[in-house]
């Protein structure tokens, strides 16, 4: 099978920059020294990895993609961006017929998912791409499915850590909320106590050092009416590399989508896994 050509948006962020090694490592894929970036970027290009890649703002990535594209056939894109960017580039991909995954979280997702439905190419869309994590996502669904209000009458508390740049609540967090609201448990996603203290990371959470810059701690716990039962689901993500493979596994599937004709399709990681 020929080489997957990847374009990694979101650089220099620190998520996209951890792709990099991956995907360089990897000899199914081959990839685009160019990154789309937020208008505010001062640098007009950034190095990792030894591979320098030129920095493309909204307003001149119409006119450059062109070329690439007819230089790269079958380019699947990768973003890492930022909240704010996740519609408008949603809109980029379809307009140009470019499949893509997506582990941004924020922006209007309802709107994301139909700028894709109403196109010509697909996208997987996950607001984590860990692949255990998602798992653990699929059995929370199986749960909500088929015991519905099985906590009922229990409260519920959700904690979650991230590094300080982290700009939104934990996309993971509100997407169990919807899996709790099934079991039994009245919860809104404002309710989602988020940490972005380095300080009280360190010192409260026990979050190690060299990974307050780049972490994924989260914390369920439910509890009865009167106090005498407690449930709690933790999964806790040091580094970023977790992400890296999951992406990457999302990418071969997203391809060979595309080679079956797939068009204007949204995929989870659930269906990654299944895949």
């Amino acid at each position: 099978m020929s080489k997957i050509s990847v374009m990694v948006n979101g650089l220099p962020g620190n998520v996209a920059s951890t792709l990099i090694p991956h995907i360089l490592a990897d000899e199914n894929f081959s990839l685009i020294p160019a990154s789309l970036t937020g208008p505010d970027t001062l640098e007009e290009q950034v190095s990792c990895c030894g591979v320098n890649f030129s920095l493309i703002k909204p307003a001149d990535r119409d006119a450059w993609i062109s070329d690439v594209l007819l230089k790269n056939s079958g380019l699947v894109a990768i973003d890492y961006t930022h909240p704010s960017a996740v519609n408008a580039n949603a809109i980029f991909y379809a307009k140009h017929q470019i499949p893509f995954v997506m582990g941004t979280t924020g922006g209007d997702r309802e709107a994301l998912s139909e700028s894709i439905l109403q196109s010509s190419t697909c996208a997987v869309i996950a607001p984590n791409m860990a692949k255990q994590i998602v798992g653990f996502q699929a059995m929370m669904a199986h749960a909500a499915e088929n015991f519905p209000d099985l906590f009922k009458g229990y409260t519920l508390r959700i904690e979650e850590s991230h590094q300080s740049g982290k700009a939104d609540t934990s996309g993971t967090a509100k997407a169990m909320v919807r899996y709790f609201n099934s079991l039994g448990i009245p919860f809104n996603v404002d309710a989602i106590e988020m940490e972005r203290n380095p300080e009280r990371q360190e010192n409260v959470w026990g979050i190690p050092a060299e990974h307050i810059s780049g972490h994924a701690w989260h914390t369920y716990t439910l509890r009865s009416e009167d106090g005498s039962v407690c449930f709690q689901f933790t999964h806790n993500i040091n580094g970023r590399d977790v992400y890296a493979r999951g992406t990457l596994d999302a990418v071969s599937f997203l391809r060979q989508k595309m080679i079956m004709g797939c068009k204007g399709q949204v995929f989870s990681m659930i269906d990654v896994l299944k895949g």
